[in-house]
């Protein structure tokens, strides 16, 4: 695993490296900042992991869980691409959002990586309500649905 490179100047949002004037190698800076937007394009990730895979794949993108370790030790909730057969990280912002892909939900950032749970579905009570009802549990499903909240049963 390297350690990642410290870049003279860098995008505020995603930290992609700016290239300066003389600025040899060129080359490896561009790539690397094209490598990153290709991993991130989509706000998705593979798995939350707290391990590599043993068989990544090139460009793939995981969320680190803690605690990490082997290649991703110390690297907790951190994004991780593989890009020429290295890791790179990136470290999450507040209001980073990323769709888990393994879990079928949606993620975001907010001094930690946080997901909607699921409300219960409303029962009992003296007065029934079935259209109200109907209504809320039609809700609590297209929400589930499209990855808002999290399934009680991940």
């Amino acid at each position: 695993m390297s350690d990642p490179i410290a870049y003279p100047s860098s995008t505020p949002a995603l930290g992609l490296p700016l290239l300066i004037a003389g600025q040899a190698q060129k080359e490896f800076f561009v790539n690397q900042a094209l490598c990153l937007l290709d991993a991130l394009h989509d706000r998705t990730v593979a798995s939350s992991r707290s391990v590599p895979p043993a068989n990544p794949t090139e460009g793939t993108c995981f969320r680190v869980i803690a605690p990490a370790d082997a290649a991703w030790s110390s690297r907790d909730d951190h994004l991780a691409v593989l890009i020429g057969g290295d890791w790179h990280f990136i470290a999450p912002r507040d209001g980073m959002q990323v769709f888990d892909q393994e879990a079928g939900n949606l993620m975001v950032f907010r001094n930690g990586w946080k997901h909607a749970a699921a409300p219960v579905a409303p029962q009992g009570g003296t007065v029934v309500d079935t259209e109200a009802r109907m209504a809320i549990a039609g809700l609590i499903q297209a929400l589930l649905a499209v990855g808002v909240f999290r399934p009680s049963n991940p």
